[in-house]
C-alpha cells in the first residue's frame, strides 16, 4: 500500500513538473512573437517652396493612422503652425489640422493624396461644423494646388 501512494505521489509530482514547463515555454514563445509596435511607425517629410511661400509637412503613420505637424508660411501672409491627426483612405490621408494663427487656436479639415513620392494638397467647398471648416464633399477634392515633395526630416 505504501508503494502505490508513493508511486502516485511521485507520478503526480512529474505531472505537476512536465506541466510547469510547458507553461514556462509557452509565456516565452508568446513573448517572442509579440509585435513591436514602435517598429511599425514610420516618419515622413515633405515640403512645398515656390517663391517665398513654404509649407512643411512631418507625418508619423501607424497602420491607417497619421499624425504629424503641418506649417503654412505665405509670404506677406499670417503664418499657420499646427498639429494633424487622422487617417489613410487607399491613398488620401483626411485629417484634422489644429493650428495657431494670429495667437488664435483654429480647427479645419485637410486632405492630402499620394501621387508618386509627392503629397498633393486638397481643396475644395468647406462649411462651418462644430467649431472647425470641414469640407463639404470629399469625393470632390480638387488636388495640385500645392504639391508637397519628400525631404529628408530633421
Amino acid at each position: 500500500m505504501k508503494k502505490t501512494i508513493l508511486s502516485l505521489v511521485i507520478l503526480a509530482g512529474l505531472f505537476a513538473a512536465c506541466k510547469q514547463n510547458k507553461t514556462t515555454e509557452q509565456k516565452i514563445d508568446s513573448l517572442a512573437t509579440a509585435p513591436d509596435t514602435t517598429a511599425s511607425k514610420a516618419k515622413t517629410c515633405y515640403v512645398y517652396i515656390k517663391d517665398k511661400d513654404t509649407v512643411s509637412l512631418s507625418l508619423i503613420t501607424a497602420g491607417n493612422a497619421v499624425a504629424g505637424s503641418l506649417n503654412y508660411n505665405f509670404y506677406e501672409k499670417d503664418k499657420n503652425a499646427g498639429t494633424i491627426a487622422g487617417i489613410i483612405k487607399g491613398d488620401t490621408i483626411i485629417a484634422d489640422y489644429t493650428f495657431q494663427s494670429e495667437g488664435t487656436t483654429s480647427y479645419r479639415q485637410v486632405a492630402f493624396v499620394k501621387k508618386g513620392d509627392q503629397l498633393l494638397e486638397g481643396y475644395g467647398p468647406s462649411q462651418e461644423a462644430d467649431g472647425r471648416r470641414v469640407f463639404t464633399n470629399l469625393a470632390g477634392l480638387k488636388f495640385g494646388d500645392i504639391t508637397l515633395s519628400p525631404v529628408a526630416c530633421k
